[in-house]
């Protein structure tokens, strides 16, 4: 195909315009998830109960807004779901660890060229970020239910979004959490190609993950754990949640996005047949 003519400060413009290609944005997650296997225990620990807390701000914010709109307004949740959006803007742009990040990145790197050692390192990450992320969010859903800090209409919002949340057939709550590990897998990665505009990426992605009512394991056990300690949900509902809550998350991160993701790097990859 014959190009149109072009100087050559007008051709580097256009290849800085054009946008990079999947393996650009491939290699440059597979790094992240590799630099994350080198990082220590508590590292990863101290950032992942780090994460967990930032993320009651996403209950915080969406039940204080519920609670500042009519009763009964059929349009009340589509408002309020953008109050879920805090939380994960604060993790994602503080460079905290979250679980459902990490469905994504250290996987790419094991998918593109799978080592025994990288199995343990993924086990490792995995444990230490979803073990702080949960025993933050027990602790601040605590500090959220017995601090005072909210009026009691406030508090009722809470309690509603935890019902909503947990109070689901296992199978249902497994599918919502296929769709929101999908679209958190999704979000890591377009956040490369992003650029200065990742924090409208961040803040539509997990709109969507609000407004749906898919569940997120994180952001729906501060959710779960709140609803238990004021005793709207019973400990059991919580673990209920959590088991099909977890398995869809990764479901979705893992085949969605990051299984697909490399079988489409790993076809480039394929030399071209000569005649």
């Amino acid at each position: 195909m014959e190009s149109t003519p072009v100087s050559p400060q007008e051709s580097r413009e256009v290849e800085q315009r054009q946008r990079p290609r999947s393996a650009v944005i491939f290699e440059t997650i597979r790094r992240e998830g590799e630099d994350d296997y080198e990082r220590s225990s508590p590292a990863l620990f101290w950032s992942a109960l780090a994460a967990g807390g930032s993320m009651t701000f996403s209950m915080i914010t969406m039940g204080s807004i519920l609670a500042a709109l009519p009763d009964g307004a059929a349009w009340s949740h589509i408002v309020a779901s953008f109050g879920y959006t805090i939380g994960f803007l604060i993790v994602i742009l503080g460079r905290q660890q979250l679980f459902t990040e990490n469905t994504l990145t250290p996987l790419l790197s094991i998918f593109f060229k799978p080592q025994r050692w990288k199995l343990g390192a993924v086990a490792r990450l995995w444990s230490i970020v979803l073990g702080g992320n949960l025993l933050a969010a027990l602790g601040t859903s605590a500090l959220v239910a017995f601090s005072g800090a909210f009026p009691e209409h406030t508090r009722a919002s809470f309690d509603e979004l935890a019902r909503t949340a947990v109070l689901h057939p296992f199978g249902i709550l497994f599918a919502k959490a296929v769709f929101a590990g999908w679209l958190i897998a999704l979000m890591v990665w377009l956040l490369p190609l992003a650029e200065n505009a990742a924090i409208f990426v961040i803040v539509i992605l997990t709109y969507v993950v609000a407004a749906a009512g898919f569940g997120h394991i994180i952001a729906g056990s501060v959710e779960a754990f709140y609803g238990a300690w004021r005793g709207v949900v019973s400990w059991g509902d919580v673990v209920g949640f959590i088991v099909p809550t977890f398995v869809g998350n990764s479901v979705g991160g893992v085949t969605f996005v990051a299984a697909i993701s490399t079988a489409e790097i790993m076809s480039e990859r394929r030399p071209k047949r000569t005649t």
